[in-house]
């Protein structure tokens, strides 16, 4: 059990919310980028720039935390704001991963999402949770042999998350 089983399980089991975040990010790369997501091709890639990135991850981001304020009993459901961030980042990270076709791009826009939420509510969670949340925006796309690998190398360890 823990906090850190809590939030695995949450965001992977509970109800539809994290569903519901990635098909409106489907949804949104369809209508934007004329990806075809449901048919998928080499060819139906984005260029992975800072610009898609920022739009994809915001675009996402926004949504859920529209659906949270919308819906409270979806708040009670993720009853941490730690759960919140890791499924608003979670959804993020995944629609612009499949957007770009890079897994870099996909990792940016989590931690993006991670700096939108605390700019929107203030902070990520509770009992110390913000560093780990927000650890690794700084250096996403940095060599840093002291601490890991790029996005394609790093193992099943990195990002350092409760999740």
């Amino acid at each position: 059990g823990g906090v850190g089983f809590t939030q695995y399980a949450t965001a992977a089991y509970t109800d539809n919310i994290l569903d519901d975040f990635v098909y409106h990010g489907m949804d949104y790369i369809h209508d934007k980028y004329k990806i075809d997501w449901k048919n998928p091709s080499p060819k139906d890639k984005v260029k992975a720039s800072q610009e898609v990135v920022n739009d994809i991850g915001t675009e996402v981001t926004l949504y859920g935390m529209e659906q949270y304020e919308q819906f409270p009993a979806m708040m009670e459901d993720h009853f941490g704001g730690s759960q919140r961030a890791a499924v608003l980042a979670a959804a993020s990270g995944i629609t612009t991963s499949i957007a770009t076709g890079n897994s870099n791009a996909g990792l940016n826009a989590w931690y993006l999402s991670m700096l939108l939420h605390k700019d929107g509510w203030s902070r990520l969670g509770f009992f110390g949770y913000d560093l780990q949340d927000q650890c690794g925006s700084a250096n996403s796309l940095s060599i840093r042999p002291d601490e890991g690998c790029i996005g394609e190398f790093r193992g099943p360890n990195y990002p350092n998350y409760a999740m």
